[in-house]
């Protein structure tokens, strides 16, 4: 069984992201009565579709777009092939401006005025309409768990599933549940032993610090806890710090400038590390711009996730994602899952070509989606309805460090990268 719950590590990513925005740098179901059936047109009408994204949000304009840009490419690579069964798909797009005014007249727009069959690839800082989503029963396929809506609401397709009852309450009695297979990684892999974990002042960052540091002493590693000023953080003395305990892994709960900053500091005071640890959010072709004041910190930054490197061109699907965002300034890996999300839609309509395609019929495939990879690009995805959380779970993870001169290189099989870890519960 492979579930991977990132809710709480995406959440603390965006909360820390809108924490650096206010400094300067840079950066809930009722009854379900009525049945929207309404078929497609069995003629060349288009298929219409909506991506929901926090664009303009205050954590910055390219925080949160890279799945949005992921869909498109596939939908304007599909149309260019004749869309599905010879109808075009039709993308309409909303940026919600991060707020949770935004968001419901986003949902109100695409979901009762345009009438869209699905949404696609959401990227939402704060998903206040997921709840009119999910009474339209209009299936969201694919959005990323900032958040807790998809693992509360039924018709909601998050890309890297869920276990849990999705009965409008988050996860079970309102916790979600999370696996040590990162720490257990680097342990079994590397013989890594003492980890840092470094966080702000901030309750945001602290509490996400906090539940990185129960996983890893649950898998028995050392923890050296830091902590920094959020208007000042001194991260010289955090770096001296990390020297002087010999730390193997390096975590953070902190944003993105203040690790650039961290791993300046790291490289000066020459505190070399097995691993310094970053999430999937930040799994970008930036890192060369990003940590240009580090280089050998820059060359120990891993990432970990649950869908195949977009370096990884040797596969066919990364190399198709490729050849079709080969215009695209950058990549990152939100992009791969934005198109792969795009394709899990695809693959839905298609099933349903010769019924009509409709909001229902798309719905169903999705509740049997088990074990879908979208081609190879996801871990396989599963949507149970568990009643009680699992107590523990065969985790599969992609990880890749990255090489200057080589980008992002990928180790080893992500779907043979596999540990049986507890699940620890967590409040969002």
């Amino acid at each position: 069984m492979r579930h991977r719950s990132r809710a709480a590590e995406a959440l603390a990513a965006a909360l820390l992201l809108a924490l650096s925005a206010a400094c300067g740098s840079r950066l809930p179901e009722s009854d379900f009565d009525h049945d929207d059936r309404t078929p497609a047109p069995r003629d060349a009408a288009p298929l219409r579709v909506g991506i929901i994204t926090s664009a303009t949000s205050p954590v910055g304009g390219s925080a949160f777009t890279g799945p949005r840009d992921g869909a498109r490419a596939f939908f304007d690579r599909l149309n260019s092939r004749g869309g599905i069964d010879g109808r075009r798909v039709e993308v309409r797009t909303c940026d919600d401006g991060g707020s949770g005014v935004g968001n419901n007249e986003c949902v109100h727009r695409l979901v009762e005025e345009d009438q869209v069959v699905a949404l696609v690839a959401t990227t939402a800082l704060d998903y206040a309409g997921a709840s009119r989503v999910s009474r339209a029963r209009v299936p969201d396929i694919g959005g990323q768990p900032i958040g807790t809506a998809y693992d509360t609401f039924p018709h909601l397709y998050g890309i890297y599933g869920s276990l849990a009852p999705r009965d409008g309450t988050p996860g079970w009695d309102g916790k979600l549940y999370g696996g040590t297979e990162v720490y257990r990684y680097f342990e079994r892999e590397h013989g890594a032993r003492t980890a840092a974990v470094v966080s702000y002042n901030q309750s945001a960052s602290a509490a996400y610090a906090r539940l990185v540091e129960r996983g890893l002493r649950a898998e028995g590693y050392k923890v050296v806890t830091e902590q920094v000023d959020f208007a000042l953080p001194n991260f010289r003395a955090v770096a001296a710090d990390l020297k002087e305990q010999g730390a193997d892994l390096v975590f953070d709960a902190i944003d993105g400038h203040g690790n650039a900053q961290l791993c300046r500091a790291m490289d000066e005071a020459g505190a070399d590390v097995t691993a310094k640890v970053t999430n999937v959010q930040n799994w970008t072709s930036t890192v060369t711009d990003d940590y240009k004041d580090a280089p050998r910190c820059r060359n120990v930054l891993w990432a970990t996730g649950a869908s195949r490197n977009f370096d990884d061109t040797g596969h066919p699907a990364v190399r198709e994602f490729r050849e079709a965002t080969k215009d695209l300034k950058t990549h990152s890996q939100w992009q791969l899952e934005g198109w792969a999300a795009a394709r899990w839609f695809t693959d839905a309509a298609k099933s349903c070509a010769n019924t009509g395609i409709t909001r229902a019929c798309v719905d169903s495939f999705m509740d049997r989606s088990q074990g879908y990879t979208a081609g190879g690009l996801l871990l396989p995805v599963r949507f149970d309805r568990l009643p009680e959380p699992p107590k523990s779970s065969r985790t599969c993870l992609s990880v890749a460090r990255w090489q200057d001169g080589r980008g992002w290189v990928g180790q080893g099989d992500m779907n043979r990268t596999c540990f049986t870890v507890p699940q620890l519960a967590y409040a969002p």
